[in-house]
């Protein structure tokens, strides 16, 4: 009979060990539960900090308009007008009174978009800046207007 008892225990200590090998549904999901915060957390970050980016991306174009804005002034002592825009400094526009003055293209090639791939805004003379210009970006809400209107008006920008 011990032969009998010792076969059962050995039978027993297996069972269990082979019971205590896999986790728990509870405890998978609750893994599960914890990986899905972290995983959102993370993205919430990224996000914030891509928005952040491209903020300060905005304002570094927006200040490197500056200068050929004032070479376009030296050289026709006026600035593009709000209907010629930003386009005025890669071509003369064609309503220009003194284009053999226009001494351009003042950017290199084209006019760029913000971050967000929407057309910079140029208004002259400007909101802001009644005796030059305004430049802006909608900001990540492309909505003119709004509080997160980026522009040459801002202290950061110039």
């Amino acid at each position: 009979m011990s032969t009998h008892s010792s076969a059962i225990k050995r039978r027993t200590r297996r069972t269990s060990r082979q019971q205590r090998r896999g986790f728990t549904l509870i405890e998978v999901l609750l893994v599960l539960v914890i990986l899905v915060i972290l995983g959102s957390l993370v993205t919430v970050s990224i996000r914030g900090a891509s928005t952040k980016g491209k903020i300060n991306a905005a304002k570094a174009q927006i200040g490197m308009f500056q200068q050929p804005l004032e070479m376009y002034f030296l050289d026709l002592n006026q600035y593009p007008s709000t209907s010629q825009g930003l386009e005025a400094l890669l071509a003369p526009p064609s309503e220009l009174k003194n284009s053999a003055k226009w001494a351009g293209p003042y950017l290199d090639k084209t006019v760029p978009l913000d971050p967000w791939d929407r057309p910079y805004q140029y208004a002259s003379p400007g909101k802001h800046n009644p005796n030059t210009y305004d430049v802006w970006s909608l900001g990540p809400d492309g909505v003119d207007g709004t509080a997160d209107d980026i522009g040459n008006w801002q202290e950061a920008v110039q």
